[in-house]
């Protein structure tokens, strides 16, 4: 037997959590296949099969398990299953005819959701016209059944949480995760470790929209990523920087730290909570290089694939509420920077350009500061400087007017 033991991911890491076995109990694997996955504090990671053999498994879905702990055990003695009547297969199939699946083009519009109900309650549904959303299902596998719409017939605008029915007094207790524990610890540690205050400003995004709709479809068909808004803010983002270093620090004891550099955080939502992978050198980077960095990091979060290098370091962070409906709010700082930009939501307001009233794609913009390491004036200077590199995009290119770079002003 080979044992398989959980590997060294960080030095202040102790444990980890089992997410899911991607092999079953009994399975022939072969050397370096995937065969769980695990979660830290800071990210998820796989475990590989050091041999070819049978897993067994010692551990369970969700188990807390220590660093160098035994996770599963490889019989690397076991034969390797062999399919039987292959031949037979391969002649059956060099009989039958090739079946060519038809083409099917996606629809433009919202695709309809099929709706499981039995016939009784299908008919009521389309006789009174119901807004499925506002039965509860019954039935196996989700099946809605005719109690279930007379139910919701009889009790309109009333509607128990999914699982649940009317007047239910349900509570369910759910273990933390690493990943959520260690967003608390640090939240809170943030929240009475650092002097944080939010400086506010907004900022016109006709330019950038109407520079994303004149290239959008060049710049897809010449780097193959579509232009996104975080390539402009990450750029301003990098430029504001190498003005005004102090966003760029933070403290370090009795000491300030500060960076010739941007490293720029992205904070990314996954069903399983917030993480903040890095974008490094962002300053040295093209906008398309930043878009397909968001790209990769944004889908390795998505498949928990994010590594611990992913989210070491960075110096500033960006996230975006916007994506989420978010008018305005105060980000909270990602230790140990002292810095943090919050993005919102483009909604058309009335703005009074030039004495005459006009409907403009406005965008509230926050910064979230530790007051200890920026005064007032820098934190200020830094967000009106980002707001005037996001509504003068071509200053993105120099970092000043091309105008007074010609003038030598």
């Amino acid at each position: 037997m080979i044992d398989i033991k959980v590997p060294t991911v960080g030095e202040s890491i102790n444990e980890v959590t089992l997410l899911k076995w991607t092999k079953k109990e009994g399975e022939y694997v072969e050397r370096d296949a995937v065969i769980a996955e695990l979660e830290s504090e800071k990210a998820t990671f796989e475990v590989n099969a050091e041999k070819a053999g049978v897993l067994k498994q010692l551990a369970k879905e969700g188990d807390t398990i220590e660093i160098g702990s035994v996770l599963a055990q490889i019989d690397e003695t076991a034969v390797q299953p062999t399919v039987s009547n292959t031949s037979t297969i391969k002649e059956e199939a060099n009989t039958k005819p090739a079946v060519v699946a038809p083409i099917v083009t996606a629809p433009t519009t919202t695709p309809t959701v099929e709706v499981k109900a039995t016939p009784v309650a299908n008919a009521i549904i389309a006789d009174k016209k119901i807004d499925t959303s506002t039965i509860s299902a019954t039935g196996a596998g989700g099946k809605i059944l005719k109690n279930d719409v007379l139910e919701a017939l009889s009790n309109p605008g009333k509607k128990p949480f999914e699982g649940n029915v009317l007047f239910g007094r349900n509570v369910r207790v759910e273990k933390m995760s690493n990943l959520r524990k260690t967003i608390s610890r640090r939240l809170v540690e943030a929240k009475n470790t650092t002097a944080m205050l939010t400086t506010f400003n907004e900022v016109d995004m006709t330019n950038i929209m109407d520079a994303r709709k004149k290239y959008k479809d060049k710049f897809k068909e010449k780097h193959g990523v579509n232009l996104g808004f975080m390539s402009f803010f990450g750029k301003a983002a990098s430029i504001a920087l190498s003005e005004w270093p102090a966003v760029n620090a933070y403290i370090d004891g009795d000491t300030l730290v500060y960076h010739d550099y941007a490293d720029i955080s992205i904070a990314v939502s996954t069903p399983r909570g917030l993480t903040v992978p890095v974008i490094r050198n962002v300053e040295s980077l093209g906008m398309a290089e930043i878009e397909k960095a968001v790209v990769v990091l944004a889908t390795k979060a998505r498949d928990s694939k994010l590594t611990a290098e992913d989210l070491q370091g960075g110096t500033f962070t960006i996230t975006n509420g916007g994506v989420f409906g978010s008018l305005l709010s105060t980000p909270i700082i990602n230790i140990p920077q002292s810095a943090i930009l919050g993005m919102h939501k483009i909604q058309d307001r009335p703005m009074a350009i030039d004495g005459k009233i006009e409907i403009r794609p406005m965008m509230y913009l926050a910064l979230s500061y530790d007051h200890r390491v920026i005064d007032g004036r820098e934190s200020v200077s830094f967000l009106v400087r980002v707001k005037e590199l996001l509504e003068n995009p071509e200053q993105l290119l120099f970092g000043k007017d091309p105008v007074k770079a010609l003038l030598e002003l």
